[in-house]
């Protein structure tokens, strides 16, 4: 392990306190026709033209499908008590509902098991976007109430198959994306363009979401597992006093639309106000909201940046458009630049406050209920290194940004937030999306050509904090620099 880190002494996390890092399966997987996987709509959307960043696909991705053990061996390596990853429904149904393809369980069993031999908690997401096409095909995906079902039994099944070893396991990651990027605006599969379809889908994840905990709920027989859901809560700021609307507005939309039902049983009035123009909620029926009203263990929450709003002043009443806006009310939105923060390569505002306010203020919201923060990270041009005895990645805008939120986490902590784990995104690059494979958001580097997988600098930080539980300080000064680039991690890629 690199040595160049400061141990502060003071910043330490309680022995329970879980951190690990994260991944999904179409983003690292690949294997897309292997192992009697069937079609995603993801793999329709990366294949249709000019949808994704020079033609990305998912195809082959990072190759963790074939690559597992070399990946588990480098979670053995960072010293992570926990490892996120989503299970592919079309790996296991390839159809979306009443065929298994044993082949595909017995993959995610065998990673189980890997991980806790390896003291490793499992941490499983049913859902994180990648729809079976079949079921796109057959009920409109989740524009179709029949998808909720069907996302009952596939919850039941991997529940069965796997729930006597899985610690935490969540239903769905960012439902906002499946829904409104997915339905509304098309910047994400299926590549819908309706305010009414974004709706219906927002609602049928929610249907789906109360589905599945109960079906978690029969089926999981590990004593202490938790049942969970990831949402991109977004930190909302008004830009001023007089934007407060801005921030009310896309709160209902972005947050209030999910945490209403699946926390509250209920959706808010408002939130049905500002929509009336789009759709008339006729897909909401008798006694949906008890179904989606579940008690939970844990809420993941996903932070990446604050969204800055403010009014549109030129917006003009009557003059709502019913598709071509991101969201059901953004015309009359304006999301603030500000020049004064650092960004990432995505050109996200680095604001580590934020998430330690959001912390407080999600503890304060819904007292009692433990919070997991399920990703948070960033995407940074990678700098490698290399010599005889192999290469080494100095990201250090990476870890430097990680070692912020690190920080900011623990801060929440000592403010009272019932935040119990920190999951950093990613352990590896990976398909970014429609954004290819420009951003990279691993601690590990992957070469895209080799498939070879490098640690970074910034996995060499969170070993050292998951190994020690007290948080290291970055020190780099310039005198370091010259020891720093002449550090390659070993030859093998389990060398941190």
């Amino acid at each position: 392990m690199y040595e160049g880190f400061v141990q502060s002494g003071h910043l330490t996390f309680p022995s329970d306190f879980i951190l690990g890092a994260a991944t999904a399966a179409y983003q690292i997987e690949g294997g897309a026709t292997e192992g009697g996987r069937g079609p995603s709509i993801w793999d329709s959307f990366s294949h249709t033209p000019g949808k994704t960043e020079d033609g990305a696909t998912g195809d082959v991705a990072a190759d963790h499908f074939n690559r597992t053990h070399t990946d588990l061996e480098l979670m053995s390596a960072l010293n992570l008590d926990a490892y996120r990853f989503s299970i592919s429904w079309p790996r296991v149904m390839p159809a979306g509902e009443d065929v298994v393809n044993q082949e595909g369980l017995t993959f995610y069993s065998r990673l189980v098991d890997g991980l806790l031999a390896r003291g490793i908690e499992p941490v499983v997401t049913l859902n994180h976007w990648d729809l079976p096409q079949a079921l796109e095909d057959k009920y409109g995906g989740w524009r179709g109430r029949e998808t909720a079902y069907a996302f009952e039994k596939y919850a039941e099944i991997v529940g069965a198959a796997l729930g006597d070893r899985v610690a935490v396991w969540s239903t769905h990651n960012e439902p906002w994306n499946n829904s409104f990027s997915g339905y509304g605006s098309g910047a994400f599969a299926p590549g819908g363009t309706s305010h009414a379809d974004a709706l219906k889908a927002a609602h049928h994840l929610n249907l789906s979401h109360g589905l599945a905990v109960q079906a978690l709920r029969r089926t999981v027989t590990r004593a202490d597992a938790r049942i969970s859901v990831a949402l991109n809560v977004f930190r909302v700021e008004a830009d001023t006093p007089e934007d407060a609307e801005a921030a009310r507005l896309f709160d209902a939309v972005a947050n209030r639309v999910f945490t209403g039902p699946m926390l509250r049983g209920e959706y808010p009035a408002d939130l049905l106000e500002d929509t009336k123009a789009f759709t008339d909620w006729s897909f909401l029926q008798p006694g949906d909201l008890e179904i989606c009203h579940q008690p939970l263990d844990l809420l993941g929450i996903n932070y990446y940046e604050v969204m800055h709003v403010r009014l549109d002043r030129s917006y003009v009443p009557g003059q709502d458009k019913k598709g071509g806006t991101a969201f059901p009310g953004s015309e009359r939105i304006e999301f603030v630049r500000r020049e004064d923060l650092e960004r990432t390569g995505m050109d996200w505002g680095i604001e580590p406050r934020g998430l330690e306010d959001h912390l407080v203020a999600l503890s304060r919201e819904f007292p009692g209920l433990p919070i997991m923060v399920m990703e948070n990270g960033t995407a940074f041009p990678d700098e490698v290194l290399t010599s005889e005895a192999g290469s080494f990645v100095v990201d250090r805008q990476r870890a430097r940004y990680i070692a912020s939120h690190v920080e900011a986490t623990h801060r929440a902590l000592e403010r009272g937030a019932n935040v119990v784990g920190y999951l950093v995104w990613s352990l590896l690059d990976n398909f970014e999306w429609a954004a290819g494979y420009g951003p990279r958001f691993g601690i590990i580097h992957v070469d895209y050509d080799t498939l070879e997988r490098t640690p970074k600098l910034s996995s060499h930080w969170f070993a050292q904090l998951c190994a020690s539980r007290t948080i290291p300080i970055l020190v780099l000064p310039a005198e370091e620099e010259a020891r720093v680039r002449s550090f390659v991690s070993a030859a093998s890629p389990t060398g941190i």
